[in-house]
């Protein structure tokens, strides 16, 4: 049986995906993307794999394996045991958005062997470590049905002229999810915590966030960053009212 071919823009999409989900993957330890292979069954076996299919500006599979430490770290935590599918999710729709607009199903647990093994069947699947060291702690795998073309350093779907096929494809994407449901949440700021803290937390506590008094509040979606506004009174609920609208890829800012 012949091995098969896994082109360059693949390897490339393959790895901006695992970057995209190592910014929002829960662990503890400093990890790093390595080179993207051919998705095997023993790419990482003891663990658990959280697996879900995706639609939309692209179609496929993606598959986030996480170490057995940090499944046992989730299942015995000090605050009861923590949903593992919702803990990765954020990982899996992260990767999955390198692809443009998709709508992502609830994700499956599974053994990783099946998991890996199901996904490799599949033409073309593409396996990424996520290591530590020489050690590898988790893995991200795709497989996508047809694989987009990119460039070796656009990292993303083809670039078109405006209003060519790339643009009719994404207009396409956009349109099935007008009626797609969306969290909408509003952040005043952040901080971060360890466990110990959080434990010890009693009313009347204050927590001291990383936004200066006054700043504007962050509009999110899904956990994206889309807008900034100040938070106002509407029939006696808070709301926000929009002042900038944040451009794709400026969040991070």
């Amino acid at each position: 049986m012949t091995a098969p071919t896994i082109t360059a823009p693949q390897l490339a999409l393959a790895r901006n995906a695992a970057e995209a989900a190592l910014g929002v993957l829960p662990t503890s330890r400093p990890l790093v993307a390595a080179d993207p292979i051919a998705a095997t069954a023993d790419a990482l076996t003891e663990g658990q794999a959280v697996t879900a299919r995706f639609s939309g500006a692209a179609s496929g599979e993606v598959v986030v394996v996480v170490g057995q430490d940090l499944a046992d770290a989730l299942k015995e935590s000090p605050l009861g045991e923590l949903d593992l599918t919702a803990a990765v999710r954020p990982a899996l729709e992260a990767a999955a958005r390198v692809f443009g607009p998709v709508v992502l199903d609830p994700g499956v647990v599974m053994e990783p062997q099946v998991a890996l093994s199901a996904l490799a069947a599949k033409d073309d699947a593409v396996a990424v470590p996520l290591v530590e060291g020489n050690q590898i702690r988790a893995v991200l795998a795709l497989a996508l049905n047809p694989w987009p073309t990119a460039d070796a350093g656009g990292g993303g779907v083809a670039r078109r002229d405006a209003g060519g096929p790339a643009a009719v494809q994404l207009r396409g994407g956009l349109d099935m999810l007008q009626d797609v449901e969306m969290e909408v949440s509003a952040e005043l700021g952040r901080t971060r915590m360890s466990v110990r803290e959080l434990l010890s937390l009693t009313p009347g506590a204050i927590v001291e966030l990383d936004r200066a008094a006054g700043s504007p509040a962050d509009l999110l979606v899904n956990g994206r960053l889309i807008a900034r506004g100040e938070v106002v009174v509407v029939d006696e609920n808070f709301g926000i009212r929009v002042t900038e609208i944040v451009s794709p890829g400026a969040e991070r800012e």
